[in-house]
């Protein structure tokens, strides 16, 4: 089935692409699932928008009075004191990209993440803040031996993040998508070859009214999983009635 542009009419904004995104997260870890080994699991992560917060909480609710009673008089609860940081020495900008993906993790010792797939938002390519802490990200889990999809559909914003993940590493320009490439998915898994430390490329150029593409998701080794893209994809436009 054909590619639709899910940031102009007439889907949107009568069909949300962020819905969309998240559907679609969900469809791809669903797929991935189905081919995963026992020592793995899968599972989609979305957040848009600031929302760096750590609540900390107990879990232990009020006493009855049957286990104060248990308890005895010498029940004494402790507050913990209040702490007031000091005013901070600065303040610079950030960015915090927004994050649809999908991490597939290794549970063999905990939970070890092995491969990510990011699904790319407007807001990822929109100013330079964005496209650096996005590439970032991703740049990071290169250099932690975690394999790596970047798929993008984005039509509402020009720029290729690819190409601003290769020039983060400093690769080689011809490994770049040509200027006018907006939409495209890329596969990379890094690799230690005797004492070379290498990643492999798999790059594809989209299409809108195209089918998109299958690409592999390495695990550990030469372990790999097949991402049908195309087949996740036609599930979540029938999940929102997309589809006739």
């Amino acid at each position: 089935m054909p590619l639709f542009d899910h940031f102009h009419p007439p889907l949107y904004p009568h069909h949300h692409w962020e819905s969309f995104h998240s559907n679609w997260a969900t469809r791809i870890a669903d797929g991935i699932a189905a081919l995963l080994p026992s020592d793995y699991q899968v599972e989609e992560h979305t957040h848009a928008g600031v929302g760096f917060e750590i609540d900390v909480a107990t879990y232990q609710g009020p006493l009855s009075l049957e286990e104060i009673a248990a308890v005895g008089p010498a029940l004494a609860t402790l507050v913990a004191p209040a702490y007031a940081p000091p005013v901070p020495d600065h303040t610079i900008p950030a960015a915090f990209p927004d994050t649809f993906e999908v991490r597939v993790f290794n549970t063999t010792a905990g939970l070890t993440l092995v491969g990510v797939i990011e699904l790319v938002s407007p807001s990822n390519k929109d100013r330079p803040a964005e496209r650096l802490a996005f590439a970032t990200k991703c740049a990071s889990y290169l250099a932690q031996g975690v394999s790596l999809i970047v798929m993008d559909v984005v039509t509402n914003r020009r720029a290729n993040l690819h190409n601003e993940i290769m020039r983060l590493m400093e690769a080689a320009q011809d490994l770049d998508f040509a200027g006018d490439v907006n939409l495209y998915a890329a596969a990379y898994r890094p690799a230690r070859r005797g004492e070379q430390e290498e990643i492999d490329l798999w790059k594809r150029t989209l299409t809108l009214g195209a089918t998109l593409p299958t690409l592999p998701l390495r695990l550990t080794g030469d372990l790999f999983v097949p991402v049908d893209f195309e087949a996740a994809y036609q599930e979540a436009c029938r999940r929102r009635r997309l589809l006739a």
